[in-house]
C-alpha cells in the first residue's frame, strides 16, 4: 500500500493499524532547533482520546506517545521525527463475524478488491483510530507554527451540525467548545444533542455531524497558483480525514445562490493598511491567503459499524444481513474536531515553510 503520506517540506507518513500492537507516524522537514517534548504533544491526543464520555467509543486507550528520533535535548534537529502510540484495548474477538463479510459504508469490499486481502479486525488501516497519528503529527505542526509565528496564530475547531440540528451562530462561544464533551460552541444547542445522540446509540444506529474549523492570525501569501493552491490543499487535507463526504472553504456552497456584488469581499484602506469588509471568501482569494481567517467546513457520515442490520454480501458472494458488534462512536464527527485541527496545522506548516523557501530572498530584498 503506497500513499501514507502528505504535505511536501512538512511532511507526515503515518504507519498501523487499529488492532495492531501500535501506530505511529514519521514527520519530516521539522527545522531544527524548535523546543518539542512529548508534552507539546499530548494534550492534543488526550482531546481526541476514545472513551472519554457516553458519546464516543468506549474502547479505553492512553494515547501515551513516544518520541523516538529526531530530538535531542529538548530541541528538533532537523532529522525525521519518529512518534509512536501503543495499542493497549484491541478486542479483536468482537470481528471476527465479519471477518469474511462485507460491511455496507465501509472500506471493507474496496480493500478487499484492490488487495485481496485486509485486515478485518476494526478495519485496520481504514479505522479511524489511524487519525491519532495525525493528530500527533498537528501537535509537532503547531509548535513550528508557534515558533515562526507566535502564539497569536491559532487553529480551532468546533462542531456545528449532528444530524438536521445546527448550532445557533448567535450563541457561538469559543470557551464552550472545551466546556461539553460535543466540542460544541453552543451551550444550548449541546444540550439538545446530548439527548439526540442517547436516542441514536440506544437504537444501535449512527449520526453525521458537521465541523468547522478557523485559522486565525495567518500571514497573507500563503499557496501558490495554479496547483499550490491553498483552498485546494485544504480541501485534500479535510477529504482526507476518515468519513468525510463533502469540504466548504468560506461560503462554500452557498456562493451558489449570491449574485457577484454579495460574494465579493469590499476592501478599503485603513489607517494606511489594506481592510476586507467580509470573509465570504474563507480567507483564501485565487489560492492564496489574504491574511484574514482561513475557515472550512467538512461534512461527516454516520458510523458506518452499526448494531441495526444492513443487507450486504460476503466473500463467497452471498447475500447476508450485517450488523457489526464492538465498541463504536455513535457520531464519528465528535472526535473528528481535534483530527481537522490537526490536519489544518500540519498543512499550514507546510505551506509556511513553503513560503519560505520560496519568497525570503525578495523580503530581505526589500
Amino acid at each position: 500500500m503506497s500513499d501514507n503520506s502528505f504535505g511536501t517540506l512538512f511532511r507526515v507518513t503515518t504507519w498501523g493499524e487499529s488492532h495492531g500492537p501500535a501506530i505511529g507516524c514519521v514527520v519530516d522537514g521539522c527545522p531544527p532547533g524548535i523546543t518539542l517534548n512529548e508534552g507539546d504533544i499530548q494534550p492534543w491526543l488526550d482531546r481526541r482520546r476514545p472513551g472519554q464520555s457516553k458519546f464516543t467509543t468506549q474502547r479505553q486507550e492512553a494515547d501515551q506517545v513516544r518520541i523516538l528520533s529526531g530530538v535531542f535535548e529538548g530541541r528538533t534537529t532537523g532529522t525525521p521525527i519518529a512518534l509512536m502510540i501503543e495499542n493497549t484495548d484491541q478486542r479483536s474477538k468482537d470481528y471476527s463475524d465479519i471477518a469474511s463479510r462485507y460491511r455496507p459504508g465501509h472500506a471493507d469490499v474496496t480493500y478487499d478488491l484492490k488487495y485481496g486481502h485486509r485486515d478485518y479486525r476494526g478495519g485496520g488501516r481504514s479505522s479511524a483510530r489511524e487519525t491519532a497519528c495525525r493528530v500527533a503529527a498537528g501537535g509537532v505542526a503547531r509548535r513550528v507554527i508557534e515558533t515562526l509565528l507566535g502564539e497569536m496564530a491559532t487553529i480551532r475547531a468546533a462542531l456545528v451540525q449532528i444530524g438536521g440540528l445546527a448550532i445557533d451562530r448567535a450563541r457561538w462561544d469559543w470557551d464552550e467548545v472545551n466546556r461539553n464533551p460535543l466540542f460544541c460552541p453552543d451551550p444550548v444547542t449541546a444540550v439538545e444533542w446530548e439527548g439526540l445522540l442517547s436516542s441514536v446509540r440506544k437504537e444501535g444506529s449512527s449520526i453525521g455531524a458537521l465541523v468547522e474549523v478557523v485559522a486565525e492570525n495567518f500571514p497573507a501569501g500563503l499557496g501558490a497558483p495554479l496547483y499550490g493552491k491553498l483552498d485546494a490543499d485544504i480541501a485534500s487535507a479535510l477529504m482526507g480525514i476518515n468519513g468525510v463526504k463533502a469540504v466548504e472553504i468560506g461560503e462554500g456552497m452557498g456562493v451558489a445562490a449570491l449574485r457577484g456584488e454579495e460574494n465579493a469581499d469590499p476592501m478599503r484602506m485603513r489607517e494606511g493598511a489594506l481592510h476586507f469588509e467580509g470573509n465570504r471568501a474563507g480567507g483564501i482569494l485565487g489560492g492564496i491567503s489574504t491574511g484574514q481567517p482561513i475557515t472550512a467546513r467538512f461534512a461527516i457520515k454516520p458510523t458506518s459499524s452499526i448494531l441495526v442490520p444492513v443487507p450486504s454480501v460476503n466473500r463467497q458472494g452471498e447475500n447476508i444481513d450485517v450488523m457489526t458488534k464492538g465498541r463504536h462512536d455513535p457520531c464519528i464527527g465528535i472526535r473528528a474536531v481535534p483530527v481537522a485541527e490537526a490536519m489544518l496545522a500540519c498543512l499550514l506548516a507546510d505551506h509556511i515553510l513553503r513560503d519560505h523557501a520560496q519568497n525570503s530572498w525578495h523580503r530581505v530584498r526589500d
